[in-house]
């Protein structure tokens, strides 16, 4: 993984543990705190795990966030994602139908990846998950702008702008 470089390179396995990690991420905050519901990116770093920097959902619609990153963590988030309970004999994670689905930083398309999460406990639930998902090796100190643009074919739509500024750890 080189600084800077873009695409994070990762296979099924791990993009579904990181799939996982994301939900028990976004789940665990309360509404008021909430990533995913915040509109603004205010609540972006939301307990924020050490070795990577998780980039929130959106709950479909028009967001724009602005926020602070530390340099050298890789990001790691959703296009177009969904989880649910895992109950007996309903174990496989529910895919969307995609009509649509792109990521892009600074105008610079990123990989698209399609990852399914094992069994994992979220709020004391076992659950699955799907996605297509990101990963982007750490970005250098600098301005940046993240675009994702999806749809599913019975209409649900994201669009979402992340101005990012990442800065040096302690700065």
């Amino acid at each position: 993984m080189g600084m800077g470089d873009g695409g994070w390179r990762m296979g099924g396995a791990q993009g579904g543990r990181l799939a996982a990690r994301w939900w028990k991420w976004a789940l665990s905050a309360p509404q008021e705190q909430s990533p995913v519901s915040d509109t603004t990116g205010r609540n972006a770093g939301w307990r924020q795990p050490d070795d990577l920097w998780f980039l929130a959902g959106t709950y479909g619609g028009r967001v724009v966030r602005r926020c602070s990153i530390p340099a050298g963590r890789p990001l790691f988030f959703p296009v177009l994602n969904t989880q649910r309970r895992a109950v007996p004999f309903v174990t496989k994670p529910w895919a969307l139908t995609v009509a649509r689905a792109s990521a892009a930083l600074n105008s610079t398309p990123l990989t698209v990846s399609e990852y399914s999460s094992k069994t994992f406990q979220a709020l004391g639930v076992p659950r699955v998950a799907w996605g297509l998902w990101c990963g982007l090796t750490p970005l250098p100190p600098g301005q940046f702008v993240l675009e994702i643009d999806a749809a599913t074919a019975n209409g649900f739509r994201i669009d979402t702008t992340y101005h990012l500024t990442v800065t040096q750890p302690g700065k």
